[in-house]
């Protein structure tokens, strides 16, 4: 059994901005098309991975290197598709049938069967408490190819569950320390927040795989990864910095994909902590965000500024009053809130300035410049703030509660669907309530739209919760930045996923 290791819980229309920028020449030794060939590719990505455990990895990196696969996936226009199954089934949203797709294999070269995935998923659900937390799962019952699970309640929404990278299937028989999987590659090696470098699967179940090598390396550094992409280092790279998209356009030889995406960065506030618990002070904190200058300055325009966790077109949107940065008015809610204004500065009655601490880190290069703008406009309230970034930003709020603030940034409705952010974020047992946000009716309407099978009604109760959660002001929702990739142009079949879960395929080539 491979090692254990680290866990976290993370598509409208695509508006692809294609720019330009150095050249080298692929990593192959053939040209043919007629067959294989001894291609390779490397993707720099942007955050470091200490794990390629699919059951715990935080960053998804067995799914999004293509080793292992799960039962469900999600395409381009949010729907569900059959994968490692290929039908399932239910009639009351609580008994579910699957049918595993005969004639896969793992790379261990045994037979995927129902009682496979059984022991699978059995294994996530152990190791990870935020997987047992979603699935809701009560039993599991596999025969032949066919796996029947019972959750522990009515949950309409659960086969979109599986759709998340950390119920990939793997075959928990093996032995080594790479998982074994069913996807287009298999591991060669790891080296923990470095490398994974990636072999083709030769008996892929569903076709050919057109690389023979693949290198997955990771670097949080934004300019790093600039560098190695114009050292010829690297074939792609995820997110390199936004500053550097007009060097881009002056070269013909570089690809680049700008595409709106699901995610949305955020400010998470410490419900433990005194101040920010008052929902007064959290409306007067968020006067303090210009979320104008985020999405045009420090994002030099790739990203739109957030009212809500979801973009507007989605029906459980409300219409926000528009956000606005005014000091002033962030002035008179600190005051109707209790406290103290002298001299344009806001002080406790007991004459003490606020000090707060904020977390950020460094794999999205513009969080720590949107926590600087936000540290110089609280200063001009004689609010103190301290910047402090850390490595592992889901392991850290997770086990420490010494932070006031938090800049975060995650996907929000990676299947089109409210349910996933709004169990995460707000339920007490949520993966993502970090904040330890507990709003007893908000968690009535999460648990009612959890048992909701109608679309329309299920939209309905989202939109209610989503608008408490505005009036509350339980986060302030900063940008929806876009997700930009540069590549080679000798790269071909490369997607920039919106759900950023299906990164290296069987289709990427080179030539």
């Amino acid at each position: 059994m491979f090692k254990r290791s680290y866990f976290k819980l993370f598509i409208p229309a695509v508006m692809a901005v294609m720019m330009t920028a150095c050249a080298s020449s692929p990593s192959t030794t053939s040209t043919s098309s007629t067959a294989p060939q001894d291609k390779s590719v490397t993707l720099l990505f942007n955050v470091q991975s200490p794990s390629i455990d699919p059951h715990t990895d935080i960053n998804y990196t067995a799914i999004r290197a293509g080793v292992n696969e799960t039962l469900i996936k999600v395409n381009k226009d949010l729907k569900l598709e059959a994968w490692l199954a290929e039908k399932w089934d239910s009639k009351d949203g609580r008994h579910w049938t699957f049918s595993i797709r005969p004639g896969v294999k793992f790379h261990s070269g045994k037979a995927v069967d129902a009682a496979a995935v059984k022991a699978s998923l059995e294994r996530a659900l152990k190791l990870n408490p935020s997987v047992k937390n979603a699935l809701h799962i009560r039993d599991i019952h596999a025969e032949g190819q066919t796996l029947s699970i019972t959750t522990d309640k009515p949950f309409p929404e659960f086969v979109s569950e599986l759709v998340h990278p950390n119920t990939a299937i793997m075959d928990t028989t093996a032995t080594g320390d790479f998982p074994s999987g069913t996807g287009p590659f298999q591991v060669a090696s790891f080296r923990a927040g470095s490398e994974l470098n990636l072999e083709r699967n030769e008996h892929y179940w569903n076709g050919e795989v057109k690389l023979k090598h693949a290198k997955f390396m990771f670097n949080e550094d934004a300019n790093a990864r600039q560098l190695a992409f114009q050292a010829k280092t690297a074939d792609i790279v995820y997110r390199p910095p936004i500053e550097s998209l007009e060097l881009w356009k002056a070269d013909s030889t570089v690809k680049v994909d700008s595409l709106p995406s699901l995610r949305t960065h955020q400010l998470i506030y410490n419900m433990n902590n005194h101040d920010l618990k008052k929902t007064a002070v959290r409306k007067a904190f968020d006067h303090l965000i210009n979320r104008d200058e985020i999405a045009s300055g420090i994002m030099s325009g790739q990203g739109t500024p957030a009212q809500g966790p979801f973009l507007p077109d989605f029906p459980f949107s409300p219409e926000y009053i528009t956000k606005k940065f005014d000091l002033n008015a962030a002035r008179e809610g600190f005051k109707e809130a209790g406290y103290t204004v002298q001299n344009g500065k806001i002080t406790n009655t007991d004459g003490s300035s606020l000090h707060l601490t904020l977390l950020t880190y460094q794999s999205r290069a513009e969080l720590p410049l949107i926590s600087q703008l936000i540290q110089a406009n609280a200063k001009e309230l004689g609010i103190t703030i301290d910047i402090r970034q850390v490595d592992n930003i889901d392991e850290y709020l997770a086990a420490h509660q010494d932070w006031d603030l938090a800049t975060y940034s995650n996907i929000t409705a990676p299947r089109g669907d409210a349910s996933y952010f709004l169990n995460a974020a707000y339920m007490p047992e949520g993966a993502l309530n970090y904040g330890r946000v507990h709003i007893p009716e908000l968690e009535r309407m999460i648990t009612q739209l959890n048992t909701t099978v109608n679309e329309e009604q299920r939209n309905k109760l989202a939109l209610k919760a989503v608008t408490l959660i505005d009036q509350e002001n339980l986060q302030s929702f900063l940008v929806h930045p876009n997700n930009v990739v540069a590549y080679r142009n000798y790269v071909h079949n490369w997607v920039t996923s919106q759900s950023e879960y299906y990164l290296l395929t069987q289709d990427l080539d080179v030539n």
